[in-house]
């Protein structure tokens, strides 16, 4: 769904630190603390996970799975392009 590495480039990419994912997410600090701590994939509740994920999209984040279009192939993020802008 969602790697560690993944949220804190998302964080990066937004200028959040952990109290403002948490906040925009509707879940703890200490949640999102040990999310990012997780190695790969991030563990943790489904509700959390998928909170965490809607935060970033609504903030116009795009998380790339793996096999998405990108440079390298791997996993990644990436800001949405603005609707009626050609990119």
């Amino acid at each position: 769904m969602i790697t560690a590495a993944q949220m804190r480039a998302g964080r990066a990419l937004l200028g959040w630190d952990q109290r403002r994912l948490a906040e925009a997410a509707g879940v703890s600090l200490p949640t999102v603390q040990r999310m990012e701590a997780s190695d790969g994939r991030v563990r943790g509740n489904v509700e959390s996970l998928t909170r965490i994920v809607e935060a970033f999209e609504r903030a116009g984040l795009e998380l790339l799975g793996e096999g998405a279009a990108s440079g390298a192939g791997g996993r990644g993020v990436r800001l949405k392009a603005a609707a009626g802008v050609a990119g």
